[in-house]
């Protein structure tokens, strides 16, 4: 008997390897002014009449917000001291800017800006209490209906939704609806198109919520941390749209500096990749990311990958430029 069992042991497949596919940067923005952990978390904005003029919005977390045209040269800063994640919607006509604001590491807030697509300059709104805590992540979602959310993920797990509305002809916050989870929590995103908000607890995995305030405040962990395919720390949170409902979450996996990828309709894993050395540097320990499936114009016609880079030597930190074309490609995704 235990001869047969050697024999088994001897001749049964090796657990299969993950591959991680492998695609290069095809532009950077500048290093932010600050040093060592600086840069954190970029959003885009796309001028849906010149693709080409879209804009970046990302955070120096030890300074405040920067704004970069798609050829990475800083067009304006914004001292706003310390916040750490960004995202945008446009609503009402005006394009709407949200923050994670850290300032005051006991009570956290939500810091909202416009911006002006074409000065390129963001002007702020005010500061809002979104409750105690140290303030990380922070993403946005605009429901059909014409309502706007965002979402304050405390370092302490607690997430924060805040109602954006107009009152007496200002833009104002409040909160309206609060989740918990277990550990340090940071990156989060939610899908506009199906009422879903993905967060990231940074050692376990990503979790799935109910996006809109009257959903229920329990959350369901659809992604686990395996060292395999994700590897703890969880960071940035983007999603790679595809038709009505389709597409990707795609997740950092900061532990090994790559980045991976599941289904939206059914949680399926769907491939790996890092950004490897090339004229603008390999990507390491990756914080925050975004993904826009959407035409950027000549050469990005499929759409683009931002991503934060924790090693830009010499220089400060700064974010990757990817085409999302290159990342289908060395996945295999059809």
């Amino acid at each position: 008997m235990l001869l047969a069992t050697l024999m088994l042991l001897q001749t049964a497949p090796a657990a299969q390897e993950v591959t991680t596919a492998e695609v290069q940067a095809v532009g950077e923005t500048m290093a932010v002014a600050s040093l060592e952990d600086a840069a954190d978390d970029p959003a885009i904005w796309r001028d849906p009449r010149n693709p080409a003029r879209s804009l970046i919005i990302a955070t120096d977390k030890k300074a405040g917000l920067n704004v970069y045209d798609l050829s990475g040269k800083l067009r304006s800063t914004l001292p706003a001291g310390r916040v750490n994640n960004v995202d945008l919607r446009s609503w009402g006509g005006q394009v709407i800017v949200a923050a994670s604001d850290r300032n005051d590491k006991a009570n956290g807030k939500l810091a909202l800006y416009t911006l002006d697509t074409r000065a390129a300059k963001l002007t702020e709104i005010g500061r809002f209490n979104s409750g105690a805590g140290e303030a990380y992540g922070l993403c946005m979602y605009a429901p059909r209906g014409g309502k706007l959310y965002a979402y304050v993920v405390y370092k302490s797990g607690t997430i924060a939704q805040m109602e954006i509305f107009r009152q007496g002809g200002a833009v104002v916050a409040d909160r309206v609806r609060t989740m918990k989870l277990g550990t340090q929590s940071e990156g989060c995103v939610a899908d506009d198109r199906t009422g879903k908000l993905y967060v990231g607890e940074e050692d376990v995995g990503v979790w799935r919520f109910g996006a809109n305030a009257k959903d229920p405040v329990d959350g369901e962990k659809v992604i686990a941390v395996d060292k395999q395919r994700l590897f703890d720390d969880v960071e940035g949170l983007a999603i790679a749209a595809e038709g009505r409902n389709g597409g990707y979450l795609v997740v950092s996996s900061q532990g090994d500096s790559a980045y991976a990828l599941w289904s939206l309709k059914d949680m399926a894993y769907r491939g790996r990749y890092r950004i490897t050395a090339g004229k603008f540097g390999a990507t390491s320990e990756t914080d925050g990311i975004e993904v826009s499936t959407a035409s950027f114009g000549p050469g990005f016609e499929g759409g683009i990958m931002l991503a934060q880079d924790g090693d830009n030597a010499p220089q400060a930190q700064n974010f990757k430029i990817v085409r999302w074309a290159d990342v289908r490609k060395a996945i295999g995704l059809r």
